[in-house]
């Protein structure tokens, strides 16, 4: 596992606010225009779009022209980066806490002794 991973970076920023991850959800069930995903937020469109960019530029999106209207919709494998990133933390840590089971089942049994 690299230590740094730029693309990882970037994939949870663009997670850690609610309003990209409430575009992702709504992506979720197919592509939407850019006006109507923004719509549901109070803000206006070029806000919205620096969390489109922001998206893109993670991988996690994608957007095309379609005669005048811009369409997102999810990347393929969008979230693999941090899907596979979590599956090795989760390994790490259930391996840490099976070893401390073991040593505090170990200590109980010396106790007993």
């Amino acid at each position: 596992m690299t230590k740094f991973n730029p693309s990882l970076d970037d994939c949870f920023s663009a997670l850690g606010d609610p309003t990209r991850r409430m575009v992702l959800q709504r992506l979720v069930h197919g592509e939407a225009s850019v006006s109507e995903l923004a719509e549901p937020h109070d803000m206006a469109l070029p806000s919205f779009m620096g969390h489109l960019r922001k998206l893109e530029d993670a991988g996690l999106v994608t957007s095309r022209k379609r005669g005048r209207t811009r369409v997102c919709e999810l990347a393929p494998d969008a979230f693999a980066p941090a899907k596979n990133w979590l599956s090795e933390q989760s390994a790490i840590w259930e391996g840490r806490l099976d070893r401390l089971d073991d040593y505090v089942l170990n200590l109980m049994k010396e106790r007993e002794k």
